[in-house]
């Protein structure tokens, strides 16, 4: 039997919340399950993830295959990172230290995620008020202006039209 680990869509319209789970690759998505191990919600803001990492370990260790987006967010709580250094026979002293070194690093990560987020926010926030501050006279002018373009040229289109019947019905 082929074990996958993948996620159980629950909660309401609109609202999901995801179950992390081992279960039977044949088993339909929202179906029998092995085992529960962790719960996801991207509908908070950042999103939430808990994840019993023991067993998420033993799972993996016995051969179950994550999905694309189970993997993913193993690999945001370090679990795959703790998996591959418990593998190169690391001892659990040397596998600590890797772990804290591997945690500030995503806090810088994350930090400096959040400081680009915030600047695109407030660059943002910025031209949306240089729209709103422009005055409305300024726009309406604009439009009055690219009517009037369009008018002339609808002007001199008909202008060309009846010159050119005139000349038609001339030489007849």
């Amino acid at each position: 039997m082929a074990v996958k680990l993948r996620l159980r869509r629950m909660g309401k319209k609109r609202q999901p919340v995801y179950k992390l789970v081992a279960a039977d690759s044949r088993s339909p998505r929202d179906g029998r399950f092995i085992e529960s191990f962790g719960l996801y919600n991207p509908k908070t803001e950042p999103s939430t993830v808990e994840i019993n990492e023991e067993r998420a370990l033993y799972w993996l260790g016995v051969g179950a295959q994550p999905t694309t987006t189970v993997r993913n967010l193993l690999s945001a709580e370090g679990i795959l990172y703790k998996r591959d250094l418990m593998k190169r026979g690391l001892s659990e002293e040397e596998i600590a230290k890797e772990m804290e070194e591997w945690l500030k690093q995503r806090e810088a990560r994350l930090s400096t995620t959040k400081v680009k987020a915030e600047k695109a926010k407030t660059t943002a926030d910025k031209a949306k008020d240089k729209k709103k501050d422009e005055p409305a006279e300024v726009k309406t002018e604009e439009v009055k202006a690219a009517v009037a373009e369009e008018s002339d040229e609808k002007a001199e289109a008909e202008v060309e039209e009846k010159q050119e019947k005139s000349e038609e019905n001339s030489k007849e």
